[in-house]
């Protein structure tokens, strides 16, 4: 959500001045954004994105060869380099961005739509999560990471939460058992 505050609308009580320093220091405030600027925020966003997949299929795969799995280790870094490469070109890169989906919600889900319908990583790709090739399950958890983690979000509970309502599958599933599986050695333990 972008908002846009004139001068003229603000008003000098404490409270809007706490709401202006909350916008400006999270990005959500601008003036007049041209156009450069507002294309090198999603490019910058974006690049932070598919950084963060790359670093999470390095982590991933580097553990999956330790335990032996050495050419599907190699295959999920590779998957890592060409993640969401086609958020830079066409209908992804023109309206696939939160900013968009707040102003032009008919757009940005047409984008969403190719995104999903174009990526072996997303589980729409395949109709159903549950045939779902190996490679893809792992590069879509180091996805589900890396969204987590910019969300300020535990993947863990998202996953058990949210995907398995959203996908259709049960904690019990065998999909589910291979998610389980690959956060595990992707994350962290959790605190107990």
């Amino acid at each position: 959500m972008l908002v846009t505050i004139t001068s003229s609308k603000c008003e000098t009580s404490y409270k809007s001045l706490s709401l202006f320093i909350f916008l400006l220091e999270s990005g959500l405030f601008h003036t007049e954004m041209t156009t450069e600027d507002l294309n090198r925020k999603r490019l910058d966003s974006l690049v932070r994105h598919i950084t963060n997949v790359q670093n999470n299929c390095t982590i991933l795969g580097e553990r999956l060869i330790d335990k032996g799995e050495v050419d599907f280790g190699r295959r999920l870094i590779a998957n890592g380099f060409i993640h969401d490469h086609s958020k830079f070109g066409g209908i992804e890169w023109q309206y696939l961005h939160g900013d968009v989906k707040e102003t032009e919600p008919d757009k940005f889900f047409l984008a969403a739509d190719q995104h999903v319908r174009v990526n072996k990583h997303h589980p729409e790709y395949w109709l159903t999560i549950h045939e779902m090739p190996r490679i893809y399950v792992s590069e879509m958890v180091c996805d589900w990471a890396a969204r987590s983690s910019e969300f300020g979000n535990n993947p863990r509970e998202w996953c058990k939460d949210k995907a398995t309502k959203k996908f259709n599958f049960s904690c019990q599933s065998k999909v589910y058992k291979e998610i389980k599986f690959f956060m595990d050695m992707l994350l962290d333990p959790a605190f107990k």
